[in-house]
């Protein structure tokens, strides 16, 4: 609990992952992956509860074993691969009641601490709004394009002749680390990222996602 208001975590993990087959439960560093998060919610002086939804047995026992509580085992509709990204942590918003914030922190950042979690709480409650990590972005979005056939179109047209990275303004792009709402925002339906949703920076290090075998021996060799 912090200032009055109580927390919950919720960590997403579905069985059927297909970049990384068994995703959630590959060793990085000894530890299955979602280990990593489970830990960093437990080490967390805010959250009061951690709760992993998942449709996946195995994954529910090693999230048991780590500490975690698994109350519920996510439906199948909200386990594809077209199930809207946030569905599974507003379902379980839903099937855990009774808390002020919910705090969604995805397996595959296995490197965000719980500083980094208590940090992007705090920042909701002062700003009494959402709150999302990012982390600046490795290629500025003025420097990439489509394609119209083999015809270059820039994404940001009005930046694509600034040549050097000096003369831009830094973007951000979404870690995907931490996201914090309140519970009525999302009984509400409220978006994730809004015009209001503020920005918790994280360093490149540890807003690394996994999402393919390489990314797994990059946060390998940072560990």
């Amino acid at each position: 609990m912090i200032d009055g208001l109580s927390v919950l975590a919720v960590i997403p993990a579905r069985g059927g992952s297909k970049g990384v087959p068994r995703k959630n439960l590959r060793l990085l560093g000894g530890k299955p992956l979602i280990a990593w998060t489970i830990q960093a919610a437990l080490e967390s002086r805010s959250i009061d509860r951690v709760v992993v939804s998942t449709d996946d047995e195995d994954i529910a026992r090693v999230s048991r074993e780590w500490g975690a509580d698994v109350p519920f085992m996510r439906p199948s509709e909200l386990s594809s691969d077209s199930a809207p990204g946030d569905a599974p942590f507003r379902h379980a918003a839903e099937m855990v009641p009774g808390y002020d914030l919910a705090v969604l922190l995805q397996p595959t950042s296995p490197l965000r601490g719980h500083a980094d979690i208590d940090g992007c709480i705090e920042l909701a409650i002062a700003s009494d709004g959402p709150v999302v990590s990012v982390c600046e972005c490795a290629k500025h979005p003025a420097w990439m394009f489509t394609l119209d056939g083999v015809t270059m179109k820039p994404v940001l047209p009005e930046l694509a002749r600034t040549t050097r990275r000096q003369d831009l303004p830094t973007a951000y792009a979404l870690s995907g680390a931490v996201y914090v709402m309140s519970t009525a925002d999302l009984r509400a339906g409220r978006p994730l990222v809004t015009p209001d949703t503020s920005a918790y920076i994280m360093p490149p290090e540890r807003s690394i996602d996994i999402d393919t075998e390489i990314d797994l021996l990059i946060a390998s060799a940072y560990l």
